[in-house]
């Protein structure tokens, strides 16, 4: 089974910088996110069959491809996040390596390369199609490659009728990387049954439990005492650090 708008559609997206700001104070908090909602993701969705489109003020592109059989009334939703992590997402010029050879890759001139034997990983993928960055901005597939599998999916869909299927919504959000995209996500709005995180991982992994991101900042507050009388009165910040970290639990 071959999709042949995939490859297309993820190197489209990720070629659009789409990274989120962590001192914004605004939802989403780039306009870049919003440029991609409104005038590359809206209207593809579209255009793949989705009804009932609609951007919302928390950032998130909203769609619906209506059940094709009336006796699976049980609702799925799909979700997926368009912002990227800090790191460079200017110019992004990924390269393609077809029928990889389980060898090393170097990422562009940029001196940078993955290598099996820090990536295990790349181990499952000889003969497959790789993509990835160049080695001088951030390639962007988390999140940009579940983009593009979900706009491909309901396309397939919805170019093969035969396929019988409950109603389908669709979601893509912003400001995963910052921890605060899903606060004001919608889940009424929503209104499925199921709803599945289309992100990275290995082929065919399924996971139902995830990390909770949680954070805090901490501040370590020493005393600075000129050295001839600091005895028993100077304190060091990073020893109290030190300190604090050794009471948590391993």
């Amino acid at each position: 089974m071959t999709y042949p708008n995939l490859l297309d559609r993820f190197l489209t997206y990720v070629k659009v910088n789409t990274r989120s700001d962590e001192h914004s104070t605004t939802t989403p908090s780039t306009q870049s996110q919003v440029d991609f909602a409104t005038n590359v993701l809206i209207p593809e969705m579209k255009r793949v069959g989705l009804q009932n489109v609609y951007y919302l003020p928390n950032g998130f592109a909203i769609g619906t491809l209506p059940a094709n059989d009336p006796s699976l009334t049980r609702k799925i939703g799909f979700i997926s996040h368009m912002d990227t992590a800090d790191f460079n997402a200017e110019g992004v010029n990924p390269q393609v390596i077809e029928n990889y050879d389980g060898g090393v890759i170097q990422l562009g001139n940029s001196g940078f390369k993955l290598d099996p034997a820090d990536f295990k990983s790349l181990e499952k993928y000889p003969g497959q199609t790789l993509i990835t960055t160049d080695g001088t901005t951030l390639l962007g597939a988390d999140d940009k490659s579940g983009i593009a599998e979900i706009m491909t999916a309901i396309e397939y869909l919805t170019a093969h009728p035969e396929i019988k299927h409950c109603e389908i919504r669709v979601g893509f959000g912003p400001d995963e990387e910052i921890g605060v995209g899903a606060n004001k996500f919608d889940a009424e709005d929503f209104d499925v049954d199921f709803a599945y995180t289309v992100d990275g991982g290995p082929l065919g992994e399924l996971q139902y439990e995830t990390f909770s991101a949680a954070g805090a900042e901490l501040h370590f507050q020493g005393r600075n005492v000129h050295p001839g009388t600091a005895k028993g009165q100077m304190v060091n910040a990073l020893q109290l650090a030190i300190d604090f970290h050794n009471q948590l639990p391993e």
